[in-house]
């Protein structure tokens, strides 16, 4: 429901903190029970959810089944993946689809069933959908509208929160910090709202609500080239932390093994989709290398492809490798990626008579806030859902389109515990407003902008695909310093999304070191060269704050 900023209310049931997939879905599912606000931090389709491209993983085919997609989950996390969570999850994925069915999603269809559906739609016949295979998957399962999906969720399902009157959809607004209380006799903090940087009139606003849910996406903007939007600072992670919770795994940043590699694509992603349907990865000369490194070629778990391309490139000192799709039908290749072959052509590249140079790029964030099945969170009444959360569905390697089941599957469980418990929270009153009376304006915004791009080149450098300890502990000293600096620079200074965004990535990027050197091991996508080998125990990595 869209509404002007004078008539914005400052009091909601639900305050959900980010406008993807995974908040726009827990929007949908708990405004029947009670008041809704989801906050973006700018236009509602700059999130992570718009620019997906591959799928969803969903077990729809007679020869699949619900025990494989675990096994191949649990094959993929290296041995970290949680077994309950894998099993609750994918056992619900036809669920999901058939609830995004029903909210007007336009899945691709196979032929025949195109050929016979009616103009009155799909329905629920989940058979009717095509599938496609992509890497870690030992069966087609993924389910996707062409090479667009996340674009095709996004816009049916913020078209249904838009029509809603009890859902409030609030742009160019940048959470600060999460409000607490400790109420008597209670053992655990309870959240009561957040404040929140209203990006029109530079003022922080307090928002009060019985619930929050954070739902905003990973931290990938930590690294210098990633397939991420710009939104992706680890906003919840940060928030969470702060406010108390624990947070884990978060040593593996999961690099997308092909991004499109041109001075002016800015990290457009080049689907895994493209492999499964008999893509090759190729180098400037031509021959193929994925043989060299796993039997399963270039189907192999994104991980694996991640190192090989990056062992290449620095083999041979070459500025990328390139993936092929060529030799298929350019009428195949126009069908099933059209959004690539547009995007491709802008650039100068035919896709469907040359190769796509690509290079691996920061993608997913695999760890996050320590969350249970019903994503909720160490603080009560707090939520976390989607990329910022941990579920221990990824584990070690999050295997390609169980990101975007999760959100929705732990959003329909999260959605079901708020309503439970809607009626008996209240609403706090006693809550002290922002204060700004000792804060001036930032004369001088260059030191946001130059720690910024040190932070992320530091972490490319030395928290990137290949660590070792002694670029860990380099990368340590110096994101230490950087925080202090942005701490110092934001007790002075009003707010501004950019110091904000600055303040989040600068701690999360602490964390991820820190958890990067507690894994004396290599496991999935943390690799190091001072323990190559795997640990005896597979164990997460939990920090407390």
């Amino acid at each position: 429901m869209a509404l002007t900023p004078a008539a914005i209310k400052q009091e909601f049931d639900i305050l959900v903190i980010g406008s993807g997939a995974a908040g726009l879905t827990l929007a949908l599912r708990v405004a029947e029970f009670g008041s809704v606000a989801v906050l973006s931090k700018g236009d509602l389709n700059q999130g992570a959810t718009y620019y997906a491209q591959g799928g969803i993983a969903a077990v729809l085919d007679a020869e699949d089944s619900i025990e494989s997609h675990v096994r191949d989950t649990l094959s993929a996390g290296v041995g970290l993946s949680h077994p309950d969570i894998v099993e609750y999850i994918v056992a619900n994925s036809a669920e999901a689809v058939s609830w995004l069915v029903q909210q007007g999603v336009p899945f691709t269809l196979k032929q025949t069933a195109l050929a016979a559906t009616s103009a009155s739609g799909l329905g629920h016949d989940l058979s009717s959908l095509h599938l496609t295979q992509e890497g870690g998957h030992s069966h087609r399962r993924i389910i996707h509208a062409t090479d667009a999906t996340g674009r095709a969720v996004f816009e049916a399902l913020q078209a249904r929160a838009q029509a809603h009157p009890r859902i409030q959809l609030i742009e160019r607004r940048t959470a600060v910090d999460l409000v607490t209380q400790r109420l008597p006799g209670a053992t655990q903090k309870v959240c009561v709202g957040a404040y929140v940087l209203n990006q029109d009139t530079d003022t922080v606003e307090l928002i009060k609500s019985r619930f929050v849910v954070l739902a905003t996406g990973g931290a990938s903007k930590a690294y210098l080239y990633t397939t991420n939007p710009d939104g992706a600072s680890g906003d919840g992670i940060a928030m969470a932390w702060r406010a108390g919770c624990r947070v884990a795994n978060l040593e593996f940043n999961q690099f997308h093994p092909t991004c499109l590699f041109h001075p002016h694509a800015k990290s457009f992603l080049i689907t895994e989709a493209l492999r499964g349907e008999g893509a090759t990865l190729e180098l400037p000369d031509g021959s193929r290398f994925m043989h060299n490194f796993d039997a399963r070629l270039e189907l192999a778990p994104r991980d694996i492809v991640a190192r090989a391309i990056d062992h290449e490139m620095k083999r041979l000192g070459c500025d990328c490798v390139f993936l092929n799709i060529s030799h298929k039908s350019p009428a195949f290749i126009k069908q099933h990626f059209p959004t690539i072959h547009a995007r491709c052509l802008e650039f100068g590249i035919d896709i469907t008579q040359q190769r796509i140079p690509v290079v691996p790029a920061a993608h997913y964030t695999c760890g996050g806030i320590v969350v249970n099945k019903q994503g909720a969170t160490d603080i009560d009444k707090l939520y976390a859902i989607g990329e910022t959360s941990f579920t221990g569905l990824h584990g070690a390697n999050r295997m390609a389109s169980n990101s975007l089941l999760e959100c929705f599957v732990i959003a329909f469980s999260a959605a079901r515990d708020i309503a439970e418990k809607l009626q008996g929270t209240p609403l706090r009153a006693n809550i002290a407003p922002w204060d700004a009376s000792r804060v001036t304006d930032s004369e001088d915004e260059i030191l946001v902008a130059h720690n910024w791009d040190e932070l992320r080149r530091c972490m490319w450098d030395f928290v990137g695909i290949v660590r070792n300890d002694k670029r860990l502990q380099r990368a340590q000293r110096r994101i230490e310093i950087i925080e202090q600096e942005v701490q110092d620079y934001y007790k002075r200074h009003r707010v501004t999304k950019d110091m904000l965004e600055l303040r989040n990535l600068a701690l999360v990027s602490r964390l991820i070191i820190t958890s990067a050197l507690q894994r004396k091991e290599s496991r999935g996508l943390h690799f190091t060269l001072d323990y190559p080998e795997l640990a005896e125990a597979a164990v997460d990595t939990i920090l407390s704050p």
